[in-house]
Order: C-alpha cells, then structure tokens, then sequence
C-alpha cells in the first residue's frame, strides 16, 4: 500500500528546534514535489512550506521564513523540515503531501497524490 508517514513530532519548549521527516512507502518520492502543511485546533490547515520535484525550488509561509528550512534526500525516500525557533503559535498537527510532477505548492487546493497521517507538534513550557 502506497503511503507517505510523518514523523518526529512531539513537545519541545519555544525556541527549541524538531525536524519532522516524511518518508514514502510503496512508491519512491523522486518524482514528486511535497508540501508540508499545519492544522491547529480550530483552524483551517495551511501551507507551510514546499519543496520541488528535483529540490531545486523551495517555498515557505512568512509566519516560518527564516526559522524553518526543507529539503529532501531521495535516496532515502525522504523528506525533512527542519524547524529551529520555535513558537507556541507553531502548535499543531503536520502534515505532508505529494504531488506527483507537480510544481512547489503551499495551496491545500492542489491535486495532491498523497496525504500523511499528520504528527502532532506541541510548543510549550
């Protein structure tokens, strides 16, 4: 079964730093641009960042420029987003999606391939 699974979210104190990964399983990641998106409790889910087929072309929310950086290492099927600075308004759950030769996208209104489940990021003292 063809998925994408996020991983490495948790509780981290402002300013800390998290990298979440998303990895693809039953399909390699290669040909696809990925979006990183964030749901918090009563909002609607936004784009984050995005990162394109061949790496080459990255995009990131002003809320997030400057703290958080993507990239992608293919021969692990995998994408990162490195998160540094971190606020408690970055709490919540991210997601990851792709797009098969598609472009870098922060719309969720993008025919996106694949979702992932979501890892929950909660930012707190």
């Amino acid at each position: 079964q063809s998925q994408l699974v996020e991983s490495g979210g948790g509780l981290v104190q402002p300013g800390g730093s998290l990298r979440l990964s998303c990895a693809a399983s039953g399909f390699t990641l290669n040909y696809y641009a990925i979006g990183w998106f964030r749901q918090a409790p009563g909002k609607e889910r936004e784009g984050v960042s995005c990162i394109s087929v061949r790496g080459s072309n990255t995009n990131y929310a002003d809320s997030v420029k400057g703290r958080f950086t993507i990239s992608r290492d293919n021969a692990k099927n995998t994408v990162f987003l490195q998160m540094n600075s971190l606020r408690p308004e970055d709490t919540a759950v991210y997601y990851c999606a792709a797009d098969r030769w598609g472009a870098c996208s922060l719309s969720i209104a993008t025919m996106w391939d694949y979702w992932g489940q979501g890892t929950q990021v909660t930012v707190s003292s």
